[in-house]
């Protein structure tokens, strides 16, 4: 498996004096992998730290005791919907211990949200792909005949991040189970306008919703097939002029089988 990311701090930011507040993390488990995406809160000050934190926390419990590839989906769907609610927890209290106090939370002084930040992982276990997601990130699947799915599109309404009220009933988790298996793809919200389609652009209603940009999708896992996984390709894209527009910090992460 070809696991790949890059991060590149958006020019509003660059401008603004603002470090770079996404992270990205992967864990290769041979024939396992796990991804995470985030994305700090712009107005907080430590939200870099934020999707630091939350990367290594999601990485960290997703790699552990996966389910067999054989199992049934019942078994994927609940150790999914389990591992969710322990990376909220998890990170709460590791929140908690960053800023110096016992509990965090709105009745306590200690307000997790001087870290918020979104999530989007991934653990890849052919021909399984587990998603654990809160926020504005989005992902995408591309099968062995090169065909790109939008699985995770971003969601209406404010953001949630790992530190907002309930956000132990906002988390989305869900598995999909795609024999043909080709990549996923993870993204922050930065790079909407560079890697999803309006629909119009295959001639579809608007309330189709965006699409996955497979020029994007397809060139970057062909290159990175190419060049074993050599994340420079994808660097490029996101320092480019097109991505540039956006302002805002952009971050692709991605595990691709080797075989087209």
């Amino acid at each position: 498996m070809i696991i790949a990311g890059a991060s590149v701090q958006g020019t509003a930011h660059l401008a603004g004096a603002r470090g770079c507040q996404d992270a990205f993390k992967a864990v290769d488990l041979g024939e396992a992998a796990v991804l995470a995406v985030s994305d700090g809160a712009s107005s907080r000050d430590r939200s870099a730290l934020g999707a630091h934190l939350a990367v290594d926390t999601a990485c960290r419990l997703l790699a552990e005791d996966l389910p067999d590839p054989d199992a049934a989906p019942e078994t994927w769907t609940r150790w999914t919907a389990e591992r969710g609610q322990r990376i909220v927890a998890h990170y709460l209290r590791a929140v908690a211990g960053l800023l110096g106090g016992g509990r965090c939370g709105p009745e306590t002084e200690q307000d997790p949200g001087a870290l918020a930040a979104t999530l989007t992982a991934a653990v890849v276990c052919p021909p399984w792909t587990a998603f654990v997601s809160t926020g504005d990130g989005f992902a995408t699947l591309l099968t062995g005949d090169g065909r790109c799915h939008l699985v995770l599109p971003q969601p209406p309404g404010p953001v949630s991040f790992l530190s907002s009220p309930g956000a132990a009933l906002r988390i989305r988790t869900f598995t999909v189970w795609e024999p043909e298996f080709g990549g996923v793809f993870l993204a922050t919200d930065g790079c909407a306008a560079l890697t999803l389609d309006h629909p119009r652009i295959r001639q579809l209603p608007p309330e189709a919703g965006p699409l996955p940009a497979e020029h994007f999708f397809q060139g970057v896992a062909a290159a990175l097939r190419a060049n074993h996984g050599d994340a420079e390709p994808l660097r490029r894209l996101l320092s480019g002029p097109e991505a540039a527009r956006t302002g805002d910090d952009l971050t692709v992460l991605c595990a691709l089988a080797e075989a087209g």
